[in-house]
């Protein structure tokens, strides 16, 4: 049935259900919210632990790792510079699949 079809009775009981479905889900969201309240910081604290030391950690490898590069064999090219953006880079993406596993894990609750 289109909307056009539609008498405006039927659309706003269409509106009420559909408001009301609404309002349910997010009644439950806050009543799971209630749930976890006590953990939320600590939890938010270890995210923000495990994102940072996701980045940090490929950064350093990658950075030390150039620096031995460049002390061993010179060059004309940094292998610092380029392995520190690499590291970087890699720890941005590991950084993203923490966080994007961790909102799987809060939306399946």
């Amino acid at each position: 049935m289109s909307d056009e079809k539609t008498t405006p009775r039927e659309r706003r009981q269409k509106q009420a259900e559909e408001y009301t479905r609404q309002i349910g889900q997010k009644e439950l969201r806050r009543i799971k919210g209630q749930a976890h309240k006590g953990g939320t910081v600590w939890f938010g604290l270890g995210m923000i632990g495990v994102v940072g030391w996701s980045v940090a950690i490929p950064t350093l490898i990658g950075t030390a790792i150039g620096l031995w590069i460049d002390q061993s064999w010179p060059s004309r090219f940094s292998w610092t510079l380029m392995l520190l953006i690499l590291g970087v880079s890699l720890g941005c993406v590991n950084a993203w699949y923490w966080v994007k596993k961790a909102r799987e894990n809060i939306l399946e609750d």
